[in-house]
């Protein structure tokens, strides 16, 4: 998979794959999330995915379940330490199927890299743009 990523003007970055553009910007004057909260977003709703599916696997309705995720930064370096994701479900929802939910979440993909994170290798290349 390839990104192109871009500078539309002011703080802006964006990102281009396929179809889709990413905006991202930067405080004070954003008009977009910056990069880091759709980072984050991106953990919430792939877990998001895999629950959304277990439910439509099984026909069990969706309405009601929605998931909370918080983030717990460390008070003296501002990284975060843990996230938290609390799927939340109505009272209605099959006990028997709660932990099954709970598996499908951990089976999101943003998740499993982080766990097992990449290698980055930055450089730069000169080219001319027509």
């Amino acid at each position: 998979m390839e990104m192109m990523i871009d500078f539309p003007g002011g703080a802006r970055v964006d990102a281009h794959f396929g179809s889709f553009t990413v905006r991202t910007d930067q405080p004070p004057a954003a008009s977009a999330p910056t990069p880091f909260a759709t980072f984050l977003a991106s953990l919430g709703t792939c877990a998001g995915i895999y629950v959304l599916g277990f439910c439509q696997q099984r026909g069990l309705p969706t309405e009601g379940i929605r998931i909370l995720q918080r983030m717990h930064s460390n008070p003296f370096s501002g990284m975060i330490e843990k996230i938290d994701l609390e799927i939340q479900i109505p009272p209605t929802f099959p006990e028997k199927y709660r932990s099954s939910l709970i598996r499908s979440a951990e089976l999101c993909a943003v998740k499993k890299h982080m766990e097992n994170p990449p290698s980055f290798e930055v450089t730069t290349k000169e080219v001319t743009i027509a």
